[in-house]
């Protein structure tokens, strides 16, 4: 299909392929949930609960201690937990496909110079996606979970946790740093299309160092040095990543008007 057919598209075409888009990813989230559903195993033993064990490889490399008992206090809770896990692991599965599949709904409507640059941002999303998620499932969350194993007010208060509370930290944690790591592909897409520059992201470097640590100091509870520089120093890589993904000066708008031409044409 030529770019211009595609222009012509009304918007009741649009809505049927937004409508059919809609129905795809919900068939494949459906049926990876499914899937995962059936490998209970795996996904609490291998992945969720690996870090509550005192043998997690994170800790042994750290030389920590940390042992963390779980109770479940609500009949239902470890159901529910268990189709919960399901649907997010359905998702974070699929997140390539979803990404291609926003792709397709969103190139007709973009310029030749746009495709470009949120091709290549599309096609980066998901390595970071995955990279931020391994960084705070490996990071961020064992210092969590050291923490919170070990803190007491007193002596004679028990650490009694809850295997939703449990999950919800997991969940939290792991999915926020998945899209924290977005942040080089917004930056490239924007300034792709003439938005943000790299000399603006090289003055603005005192308010991200700011903002960064601000950030750290509110994922990491412990506040210790430690625990900043290790949650702040792939946020600051990230931002140093951007700065170089950033063109260095805006483009002559005679170039501009060109692409935009051949678009056309």
């Amino acid at each position: 299909m030529s770019v211009k057919a595609e222009k012509e598209m009304s918007f009741w075409d649009h809505l049927d392929a937004l409508r059919f888009l809609i129905f795809r990813t919900l068939g494949v989230w459906i049926v990876l949930s499914i899937v995962f559903f059936c490998f209970k195993d795996f996904l609490f033993g291998t992945l969720i609960l690996a870090p509550t064990k005192p043998d997690f490889f994170v800790y042994k490399w750290l030389g920590l201690d940390v042992s963390l008992s779980l109770i479940n206090t609500d009949v239902t809770a470890q159901f529910m937990t268990h189709i919960k896990i399901s649907f997010i692991a359905a998702v974070i599965v699929a997140v390539p496909y979803l990404i291609f599949e926003l792709w397709l709904f969103i190139k007709p409507a973009l310029y030749k110079k746009e495709r470009k640059a949120v091709r290549g941002a599309f096609a980066f999303a998901s390595v970071l996606f995955y990279l931020g998620m391994a960084v705070g499932y490996v990071m961020v969350l064992p210092l969590m979970v050291n923490f919170f194993a070990k803190y007491q007010v007193s002596g004679e208060v028990t650490n009694m946790f809850n295997l939703s509370s449990y999950i919800s930290l997991f969940s939290t944690m792991v999915l926020l740093f998945g899209l924290v790591f977005e942040f080089p592909s917004v930056i490239a897409v924007l300034s792709r299309m003439g938005i943000i520059y790299r000399e603006q992201m090289l003055k603005a470097w005192r308010y991200a160092v700011a903002g960064i640590v601000v950030l750290a100091a509110a994922i990491t509870p412990t506040g210790d040095p430690f625990s900043l520089a290790v949650v702040s120093l792939p946020l600051f890589l990230l931002y140093g990543f951007s700065i170089i993904l950033c063109r260095k000066e805006k483009p002559d708008s005679d170039e501009e008007d060109e692409e935009d031409e051949e678009t056309e044409e």
